[in-house]
């Protein structure tokens, strides 16, 4: 849990899914104060949320709709000084920003569980995206947090101030699945 919560608490800003969103909007707000750790940046920081059927004003406090050009709204947001954009869950959300090469690093939370299904992180699109795997952790519970990066971008910690000489944001897609 402690790795979880560096994660969240490390983001500069959140990009969600529509779906994600609803979930996160309708808990985070409100959450309980044995998970306060997590509720607070959650609720302070900036949430982007990318939907086709959602409008503005969002009902979660520092929330923001990117409409029109996904890809373009995400290189702008890319393009800002500050922290590492984090994803958390939105597969859909992931896999268009994979396809558009707009992901720098994945990282990847397997938990020791078996399931008989769930929604895909990966399209079956046949494309090669080479990944470096830039750290492992496993976990006191056993899950094993794999963090890849893009093949040829350098290893970004999540807690740099600017993700980069330059001072551009960087962003990093996480996967966490219960």
């Amino acid at each position: 849990m402690r790795k979880v919560i560096e994660n969240v608490r490390g983001a500069g800003g959140y990009l969600l899914g529509r779906g994600t969103y609803e979930i996160f909007a309708a808990h985070w707000p409100n959450a309980p104060q044995e998970q306060q750790v997590l509720a607070e940046p959650l609720n302070t920081l900036p949430k982007f949320v990318a939907s086709a059927t959602l409008a503005e004003p969002l009902g979660w406090p520092n929330s923001m709709l990117l409409a029109g050009d996904i890809g373009a709204a995400v290189r702008r947001l890319k393009a800002k000084p500050g922290r590492d954009l984090h994803v958390i869950g939105s597969p859909g959300l992931v896999q268009t920003l994979l396809a558009l090469d707009l992901v720098d690093e994945l990282r990847l939370m397997i938990d020791p569980v078996l399931v008989g299904g769930g929604k895909r992180l990966f399209r079956e699109d046949n494309a090669h995206r080479p990944l470096r795997l830039v750290d492992s952790q496993v976990t006191s519970t056993g899950a094993i947090i794999a963090t890849y990066a893009a093949d040829g971008q350098r290893r970004r910690r999540a807690t740099a101030a600017p993700a980069n000489a330059t001072g551009q944001g960087s962003m990093a897609a996480t996967e966490h699945e219960e």
